[in-house]
């Protein structure tokens, strides 16, 4: 399989798992992903967050981990990338007031580059007008905004083109699945190899 180059744009309290499940699950199967924050530098750390449900009306949010970016945003070429990953959490909340952000995913929407998109990541979507005319999933809080935007609220994990979003965290295995798929990649697994062997 040829890795694919991925840039994922994160912020600080943006959803742990969001972040770090992706970031390492692409990275298991052969695609290079440089994780980058507007204003920070490769080697700076945004702040994550737990979001998690515990019988409220909405969720409850913990302080997760340190995540250590690997690149920086003012270094990036984003025409060199194949495709764009983007967490949810509260960080979209901001990051979609950065020009440099909406025009990255601008960038990737024109010229149909696998987008992948989950829970709050949608109001960068809706803020980069890329939504319009198409079915998108998001937390499910949010499906008035993804209606306000022009899309078709899914709820679930979908495919639409060159976007493949989902709900929350709860939908990493099919859609990572699904941007695995519009990415084009190929797993090969080997015999498994056994102590005895």
């Amino acid at each position: 399989m040829d890795g694919k180059k991925l840039l994922m744009i994160v912020g600080d309290f943006g959803e742990d798992y969001e972040i770090m499940v992706p970031f390492q699950a692409l990275q298991a199967v052969g695609h290079e992903v440089d994780a980058v924050c507007p204003e920070k530098d490769a080697g700076d750390a945004v702040k994550t967050a737990v979001h998690d449900f515990r019988g409220d009306q909405t969720y409850m949010e913990s302080r997760g981990h340190n995540f250590t970016l690997n690149a920086s945003f003012d270094d990036i070429d984003v025409t060199e990338y194949d495709g764009l990953v983007l967490p949810g959490g509260r960080a979209p909340e901001y990051l979609r007031t950065h020009d440099e952000v909406i025009e990255a995913v601008q960038h990737f929407d024109d010229e149909d580059k696998p987008i992948a998109a989950i829970c709050h990541a949608t109001q960068i979507l809706a803020a980069a007008d890329v939504i319009e005319g198409r079915t998108c999933s998001a937390y499910s809080a949010l499906e008035a905004d993804v209606e306000g935007a022009g899309g078709e609220y899914y709820d679930g994990v979908t495919t639409d083109g060159n976007l493949v979003s989902g709900r929350d965290w709860g939908d990493h295995v099919e859609w990572i699945s699904q941007f695995l798929d519009v990415l084009g990649t190929d797993i090969e697994h080997g015999q498994p190899v056994t102590a005895d062997d």
